[in-house]
């Protein structure tokens, strides 16, 4: 008989009856990495317009860096944008790049971590367009920003690779409780794993 699923019952009969939920700490160091890898995989840019291969009209934000400030996700990127016409292969219009911050209280709603409450201001620029640019992206962050916290904790757990002849069943997953601390986004989160 093999010693690790033992091992594993051992320890999970040793945990106490009213213990349910878990706390999960996510440094922002690995927030920053997760970012990287699922979010800016262009070149290390996410383009919220457009794309690489658009001269004139194009939109992204790159190098974010992850903190928490009185409760709140703080993001600091870099948007680089420009909203013009070619006009005889020239652009001409509007377009800027300076640095931004992303201020947002993280929830869970549906199997997915969201944002609310965005706000997004530029880090010491002005102007007409670079307003109309930080009220879309907070628009847009609180509407479209998704992270199947449900779907990726399913796919960790029950996957076959560690202990194939031991299927699990992840059931009753929920996100009771969402913290920001000085160093990390802290998700309380409560399960049940069913071992056959």
């Amino acid at each position: 008989m093999n010693s690790v699923p033992l091992r594993l019952l051992a320890a999970l009969l040793l945990l106490p009856i009213c213990a349910r939920a878990v706390e999960l700490h996510l440094q922002f160091g690995a927030l920053e990495r997760m970012l990287a890898d699922q979010v800016f995989t262009q070149e290390g840019r996410r383009y919220v317009h457009g794309n690489q291969k658009a001269k004139c009209n194009f939109a992204y934000l790159e190098r974010p860096r992850i903190q928490g400030d009185a409760g709140r996700l703080r993001i600091h990127a870099r948007f680089t944008g420009r909203s013009a016409m070619n006009i005889l292969g020239q652009c001409v219009g509007l377009g800027d790049a300076f640095d931004l911050t992303v201020s947002a209280t993280p929830l869970y709603r549906d199997g997915n971590i969201g944002l609310k409450d965005v706000a997004v201001v530029s880090d010491g620029k002005t102007s007409f367009y670079i307003r109309r640019v930080c009220a879309a992206i907070a628009s847009s962050l609180a509407r479209d920003f998704r992270y199947p916290v449900a779907t990726e904790t399913q796919n960790v757990l029950e996957d076959p690779g560690s202990h194939p002849g031991y299927k699990r069943e992840l059931r009753n997953f929920s996100v009771p409780e969402i913290r920001v601390t000085g160093d990390a986004l802290v998700l309380v989160i409560d399960f049940q794993l069913t071992v056959r």
